[in-house]
């Protein structure tokens, strides 16, 4: 399974993936209305933008044998103030096509991130998973990631979700 880093390139492949997993994963979250209404051209010119920005996170992406973008991860240093953001990364998304959901796809992304963030001194993870999402809590769990305790509701698509915060050692 090839996974690199993310160019400028690799914007609409992301993009794809980005709302083809949304669609997918939230169908029984938010509203049908909303996750119909993600709009691949627009999030091809944010994921543009972010991985040509200046302080970008990192991504690394995981490509089939002819390079198509079959799963992203996005991390960077924990942006609050509750944990040391020398120490305690946050990962941000990891979001993987529907149609490689269960063949290691995620599991070898997630791998690669948690080597990317030891490499780059971080000994701890951290990321935001809404609670309704029972595939997506399995899956970090699987991982060795716990619920650490907090939650925020937070709006997204006109309905107010909880979001469980998960953190857990990297392992390398």
């Amino acid at each position: 399974m090839p996974i690199r880093e993310a160019v400028p390139e690799d914007a609409a492949g992301i993009a794809a993936v980005h709302v083809l997993s949304w669609r997918a994963a939230y169908r029984d979250l938010l509203p049908h209305s909303y996750l119909d209404a993600l709009d691949v051209e627009e999030r091809t010119a944010v994921w543009r933008a972010r991985l040509t920005a200046p302080d970008r996170s990192d991504v690394l992406v995981e490509t089939d044998p002819d390079g198509r973008v079959r799963a992203f991860s996005c991390f960077r240093a924990w942006p609050g103030e509750e944990f040391d953001g020398r120490t305690t990364a946050e990962l941000a998304a990891l979001y993987a096509l529907p149609e490689v959901w269960g063949t290691g796809v995620g599991r070898a992304l997630l791998t690669a991130s948690a080597r990317a963030l030891a490499a780059s001194g971080f000994r701890t993870v951290a990321l935001w998973v809404f609670a309704g999402n029972a595939r997506g809590r399995r899956f970090y769990e699987a991982a060795g990631l716990r619920p650490d305790g907090e939650v925020v509701r937070e709006e997204t698509g006109g309905r107010v979700l909880d979001e469980l915060r998960y953190r857990g050692d990297l392992f390398t």
